[in-house]
């Protein structure tokens, strides 16, 4: 199980490859364009979910 400020890398076990593949998945699901310098965001399942919502708000 994952908890909301678990890592994912951690708890999951993901590889760079992993970790990209999730964050490909997640620019896909969303809508919401993912760069590499977003990736720190994107370490926790709370922080993620931040990021998420808060692009999806800028949004016009």
């Amino acid at each position: 199980m994952v908890r909301p400020d678990d890592k994912f890398r951690d708890v999951l076990e993901l590889d760079s490859l992993d970790f990209l593949s999730l964050v490909e998945l997640l620019s896909e699901r969303t809508g919401v364009r993912i760069d590499e310098e977003d990736y720190p965001e994107l370490t926790t399942l709370s922080a993620a979910s931040r990021f998420l919502v808060d692009r999806t708000a800028a949004r016009p």
